[in-house]
């Protein structure tokens, strides 16, 4: 069907034409907000746990769980809440995920004891499982011209969220205590909230579910605020390649739309956006990237930790790192910070081959540590490793969700994650127990492997989706 011809026009000819300008930029920092908020919440336990632990007399066990119970709860979160936005908007989803998120992360201030952390930081965790919403939802927003462009854009703020808790630890925790560093952690999830009004919701979704007179609106609006115009013409939910929908009567659009949006909702009641991963089309994609989610959120953390456990000198198997850095100055804020800012320096080019060639630099920096380095050669290893497997996994989180139709985007995004939840629950087993044992070896060993499964799992994606049009259905 020629649209154009019958002066129609489409969602994405509408964000072609308006294109990225003021609109976006405030969408931009909302969901980077919110990114931004969930990397500080991660990146707390590696600068507190030390100073918990001390406090409470805990175990290295304890101390691992503070940061396994995160993941757990991300696991849970990461499924809900894209549940949750597929079924009822983006909107409500991430109002939600930032209600759950401040309030468990400034109750977790007042924790009186260990137990009562624990849950705390599990709850935080589960609100932070719905990162895949803010990144979705920006998604839905950009033209496909220029998406991966802003998508990395929009991946700093990760890398930005970890520099500023890195900063905030290294100058709050030799002043205050670990409470004040819970406290001032929970104020991005706080700004989430005050702003929520005037974050609008996505006119992707909302064609998707047959509202385009909402849609409209919306699209008026970005044109305005971007001072452009919107194609002349009237806006339709969206192009199909299905044959018997390209032989209906063109004259007759009007009850096209409600019928798509009939049959999508239908189609998505309940927990059917979840099976709909698992159809033949989608199977293949759904399971690849479980796999590269486990492999690469397991050597990412795994990666954090290590660098933790080498750097600080809280490993008694390598005196000759314990005798350069003290385990109580600030070398292992100022580390972190190092290692966080140079996710900024990745060029990530296109998807599949720019995470491949990532993850074969990262293990190339891992190799030599199978053996104990010089202090300073661990380090440089380290902060190249990390710097990599940063770069894979921001790619990876921009190339699920567009992969997936809107039907089933969040969700399809949203459980890949969770499953990379499962490898951080078990990489602080390996880092923290491993190390501590004095079995570097086997612990890099580990992280090499799954990076070669990831390397070969990314080279059977079907395509890439660089300069590709999202699809709705």
């Amino acid at each position: 069907m020629d649209y154009k011809a019958a002066g129609l026009y489409t969602l994405d000819e509408a964000l072609e034409t308006v294109g990225f300008g003021k609109f976006q930029g405030f969408v931009l920092g909302y969901a980077g907000l919110g990114w931004f908020a969930e990397a500080m919440e991660i990146m707390i336990l590696s600068f507190i746990g030390q100073a918990v632990k001390s406090e409470w007399q805990l175990s290295s066990g304890q101390e691992s769980l503070l940061s396994t119970i995160v993941f757990a709860g991300m696991l849970l979160g990461a499924n809900t809440w894209g549940l949750l936005s597929d079924n009822y908007g983006r909107r409500k989803g991430f109002l939600t995920i930032s209600m759950v998120t401040f309030g468990a992360g400034l109750l977790s201030t007042f924790s009186p004891n260990y137990l009562t952390l624990v849950v705390l930081r599990g709850l935080v965790g589960f609100g932070l499982g719905g990162s895949s919403v803010f990144l979705s939802w920006f998604l839905e927003f950009i033209p496909a011209s220029n998406r991966g462009m802003w998508m990395v854009v929009f991946s700093t703020f990760w890398t930005f969220g970890s520099i500023f808790e890195a900063t905030l630890a290294w100058i709050v925790m030799p002043r205050l205590n670990w409470r004040w560093v819970l406290a001032f952690s929970a104020v991005p999830s706080f700004a989430l909230l005050i702003l929520y009004g005037v974050a609008p919701e996505s006119p992707r979704y909302l064609c998707m579910k047959g509202n385009t007179s909402d849609a409209l609106r919306i699209l008026e609006k970005i044109a305005s605020v971007n001072q452009t115009k919107l194609p002349p013409g009237v806006l339709v939910s969206g192009r199909s390649n299905d044959k018997d929908e390209e032989s209906a009567p063109s004259e007759n659009t009007a009850p096209l739309l409600p019928s798509l949006s009939k049959s999508t909702t239908q189609s998505k009641s309940g927990f059917s956006s979840f099976f709909m991963l698992f159809s033949s089309k989608l199977i293949r994609t759904t399971l690849l990237l479980w796999v590269l989610f486990f492999g690469d959120s397991f050597s990412y953390y795994g990666i954090i930790l290590l660098t933790s456990k080498l750097s600080s000198g809280q490993s008694t198997c390598f005196p000759s790192l314990q005798s350069n850095i003290n385990p109580q100055d600030d070398g292992l804020y100022l580390n972190a910070f190092i290692t966080s800012m140079a996710a900024i320096l990745v060029d990530r080019v296109g998807r599949k081959q720019s995470m491949a060639i990532m993850f074969g630099l990262a293990f190339i920096f891992l190799t030599p540590l199978l053996i104990q380095q010089p202090a300073v050669l661990t380090t440089c290893l380290l902060f190249g490793a990390r710097m990599n497997a940063m770069g894979t996994f921001t790619v990876a989180s921009i190339y699920s969700p567009e992969l997936y139709p809107t039907s089933v985007r969040t969700t399809g995004a949203g459980v890949a994650s969770a499953i990379g939840r499962i490898g951080g629950m078990v990489c602080p087993l390996v880092a923290v127990g491993l190390v501590n044992e004095c079995h570097q070896t086997a612990a890099v060993a580990l992280f090499l492997v799954a990076i070669v499964v990831s390397i070969v799992c990314i080279q059977l994606f079907p395509y890439d989706t660089k300069g590709r049009e999202l699809s709705d259905t």
